[in-house]
């Protein structure tokens, strides 16, 4: 009998634990994904906007992309995973990274951040939760959101990078 009520009260407290682990880390709502989304476009814009024209064509080597480069490949990467991945549509619109200003890439920026944000906003609740393959993983649509905001965050974080080498004082981080 000691047994039993060892095993049970072990069972509930796991039970216990597991129900508030899961309410502990569940997703966040798409409003609240929307509101980080929005705070990365202002922040990647900003990083963009702290470049002095003249560090634009920066590079850390040969290889690399340049500090342009992977501003315009944040907003590609939205446009072009949104398109294949988030069942979006033609954006209507492109830029021409050789003759675009500073402006010019800003405002392309602004515009793929908005196409990812209506391409996502438009998923319905089946949708988001949908699986499938992207690049060899079997994942779902809302993944495949998180995936868009981690690399944007990663290729923003180069050109962080790319701003000290410049002796450019990057925008303050907002988180929320």
């Amino acid at each position: 009998m000691e047994k039993s009520i060892k095993t049970f009260s072990g069972s509930l407290l796991l039970a216990i634990f597991m129900m508030v682990a899961s309410a502990a880390t569940a997703q966040t709502t798409m409003d609240e994904f929307m509101s980080k989304w929005q705070n990365s476009k202002q922040f990647t814009i900003d990083v963009l906007n702290k470049m002095p024209d003249s560090g634009m064509d920066y590079k850390t080597d040969p290889a690399a992309m340049s500090f342009k480069e992977q501003i315009h490949h944040i907003g590609n990467a939205i446009v072009g995973i949104s398109q294949g991945f988030l069942k979006g549509g033609d954006p209507g619109f492109t830029i021409d990274l050789a003759t675009a200003s500073k402006a010019d890439l800003a405002a392309y920026v602004a515009k793929c951040y908005d196409y990812g944000a209506a391409t996502m906003k438009a998923l319905s609740d089946a949708d988001a939760a949908e699986s499938m393959d992207v690049f060899g993983n079997t994942v779902t649509r809302r993944q495949v959101m998180a995936l868009l905001m981690d690399h944007s965050t990663h290729h923003r974080g180069s050109a962080i990078a790319y701003l000290r080498v410049q002796g450019a004082e990057p925008p303050a981080f907002v988180g929320f």
